[in-house]
């Protein structure tokens, strides 16, 4: 007879520190297994957005001034046009993944959570799962194990609506930063995301369709920022992802919950990943207090419907130039709609509002 546990998180990302904090505030014992060790890296634009601080923050996991650096907005930048919007009361937060992620270990450990690093699993069986030789037989089973997630796969819920890949490249510089806003540079084939990190150190990530395309090779898109990166030293190796577009049609199967990106997951344009992801956490422990996992697939949906509709708005922009450049245009000459509508994607606004900032920057599409 293997061990018996409450809650059993496969997976020690973000995701699934969050879900273990959450289930433990619910009074669950709970245990993380990883096959990997902290910290856990990612690449990423690391960029958080005021409502993932505000999300990290009702988890308990407190970031300081000294983890990383303040944002204001966020600028978006082509060849021919800028754009810039202001947060609406908040801001945002730029700070490596490894930071996160260890402030989170921390959190998870001072709640109680065992955490078992090295730890692979290898499967499920009747009530639990194998972790390497071991059995360990749990009331709830969450998997928190990233886009390809097995526990996905081996509970038979990889049946998917829909799925896009595009991929990701990240590197560090030093540099002092020249803005105080997380930057967005469209090209022809990508984007480029700039988040400052501290005083001298700043984010640089891609993202394409482009599977071979590297930051080295993207430079000839970007001249301006080329530019400002002239004399930059690297701050670390350049390390690649994959970001994918995907919904599932269920995010459960008897004991077995999924969350984070093993559950469905929105493009990178978005910046919403990790936002999604903790509140997806919270919900699931409230689920998993009342015994009843179909209301987390209820409030799975219902969580993921404004970052997903973003996201295929934002990958038109991506797609189709001439929108891009009209909607940057626009925003240009609209900076009070461009903050509108940023407030609208953090769920900062009222369906009225929300309302009557479609069709206003639909009149303006329309006569851009």
């Amino acid at each position: 007879m293997g061990e018996r546990i409450g809650v059993l998180v496969i997976g020690g990302g973000p995701a699934g520190l969050a879900a273990a904090i959450a289930a433990r505030a619910k009074g669950f014992d709970v245990t993380v297994a990883d096959g990997a060790k902290p910290p856990i890296d990612k690449a990423c634009g690391e960029g958080l957005l005021p409502g993932t601080i505000a999300a990290l923050s009702e988890l308990g996991v407190g970031i300081c001034p000294g983890d990383g650096q303040v944002f204001r907005g966020v600028h978006f930048v082509d060849a021919a046009t800028s754009a810039e919007a202001t947060f609406p009361g908040a801001t945002g937060f730029g700070v490596r993944r490894t930071v996160l992620h260890h402030k989170m270990v921390e959190r998870a450990q001072e709640c109680g959570v065992t955490l078992l690093w090295n730890t692979p699993t290898v499967g499920l069986s009747t009530g639990g799962a194998i972790l390497g030789g071991k059995v360990v037989n749990a009331k709830w089973i969450i998997g928190a194990d990233g886009i390809h997630s097995r526990v996905r796969r081996w509970t038979s819920l990889n049946t998917k609506r829909q799925r896009e890949i595009r991929y990701a490249q990240r590197q560090h510089f030093r540099v002092k930063p020249w803005t105080d806003c997380m930057e967005i540079h469209w090209g022809k084939n990508a984007q480029v995301y700039v988040t400052p990190l501290s005083d001298d150190e700043i984010c640089v990530a891609l993202v394409s369709r482009d599977p071979r395309l590297r930051l080295h090779d993207a430079w000839s898109e970007f001249p301006w920022l080329a530019g400002h990166l002239r004399h930059a030293r690297p701050s670390s190796a350049e390390r690649g992802a994959v970001t994918v577009t995907r919904s599932l049609l269920r995010v459960y199967k008897g004991n077995v919950a999924l969350i984070g990106d093993a559950s469905g997951s929105v493009d990178a344009v978005t910046a919403e990943g990790l936002c999604l992801s903790f509140r997806q956490a919270i919900a699931l422990a409230s689920a998993l207090g009342s015994g009843k996992l179909e209301n987390y697939q209820r409030d799975h949906r219902r969580l993921a419907r404004r970052p997903s509709t973003m996201s295929r708005l934002l990958l038109l922009m991506d797609r189709y130039p001439s929108v891009r450049k009209r909607v940057l245009r626009c925003l240009a000459g609209e900076p009070e709609l461009f903050e509108r509508l940023l407030a609208a994607h953090l769920g900062e606004t009222s369906p009225k509002s929300l309302a009557a900032t479609g069709l206003r920057f639909g009149w303006q599409l329309l006569t851009a």
